[in-house]
């Protein structure tokens, strides 16, 4: 059997001699790991007047956010959930929350009262007073480990309906900027990514022409258009059109799906 410090010295040799690799490898993981996110909750509940059967406002957010075990990157992220979502910025999710749950609730009295009090005894408008917002939101992992927000709004105004949309955004893993669509294509991608959605638009609709689109409502007075509303899923991307985007209310949501294969010559390969 070697002596003691031999097998030591020969050790510690390996050691260096692997130790650059290790650290590499760990770097490497480190610069990958998934962003932790929390949800701050907020909710705020008002009525026109100090009457009991009075209309009332409800607000409910569920805003989930980058935590402060992602470091920078959690910033970046959060300031650009803030200033879309809520229009604020460097504040704590949660404070952002509140701050809109209340600003959106006073402006509901304020703006809607006077017209309320002119309306109160016609029982066909007053089902119009009774607003709600309600924003909830969840996160996946998709291509190359970016975050993908998704956001599903529900509010109604008065009118004859409300809305619904589902919103998305896309946060790269290392740096937590927002990815759009020049960051995933090749410059001059516009003409031939038209030409593939509105291909799988006519396929979602079951019709062959850009005619038949049209006799059904779809792209009536728009040209197709590749939507910054988009899931970066790990096998595809997926485009979503709200509600009036390409089409009437009762189409509801569209959601076109078109696998990397498809774009491989269009795709920004270096992302």
């Amino acid at each position: 059997m070697p002596p003691i410090n031999d097998i030591y010295k020969e050790f510690m040799k390996k050691f260096f001699l692997l130790a650059p690799v290790f650290f590499l490898l760990m770097g490497c993981g480190n610069s990958e790991e998934s962003t932790q996110f929390d949800v701050a909750t907020s909710d705020k509940n008002v009525r026109l007047t100090s009457e009991g059967n009075s209309p009332s406002c409800s607000v409910h957010l569920e805003m989930s956010y980058a935590t402060e075990a992602n470091g920078h990157k959690a910033e970046i992220i959060n300031n650009i959930i803030e200033k879309r979502l809520l229009n604020m910025q460097d504040l704590t999710m949660l404070q952002a929350a509140d701050s809109f749950a209340n600003m959106y609730a006073a402006n509901y009295q304020q703006s809607l009262l006077p017209l309320y009090r002119q309306d109160q005894n016609d029982q066909k408008k007053l089902e119009w007073y009774n607003y709600h917002y309600i924003l909830k939101t969840s996160t996946e992992q998709g291509r190359n480990n970016a975050d993908v927000y998704h956001i599903y709004l529900d509010y109604y105004e008065g009118g004859a309906h409300g809305i619904n949309q589902h919103l998305t955004m896309n946060f790269e893993s290392a740096t937590g900027r927002q990815l759009m669509l020049s960051d995933l294509f090749v410059p001059g991608y516009e003409h031939k990514l038209n030409a593939i959605l509105q291909k799988a638009l006519c396929s979602y609709v079951g019709v062959s022409s850009l005619d038949e689109l049209k006799s059904q409502g779809f792209l009536y007075s728009m040209d197709m258009f590749p939507s910054e509303n988009f899931i970066l899923g790990k096998e595809a991307i997926t485009f979503i059109y709200n509600p009036y985007e390409i089409a009437p209310y009762e189409k509801g949501s569209i959601e076109l799906t078109l696998s990397y294969s498809e774009l491989d010559d269009i795709l920004n390969k270096s992302l």
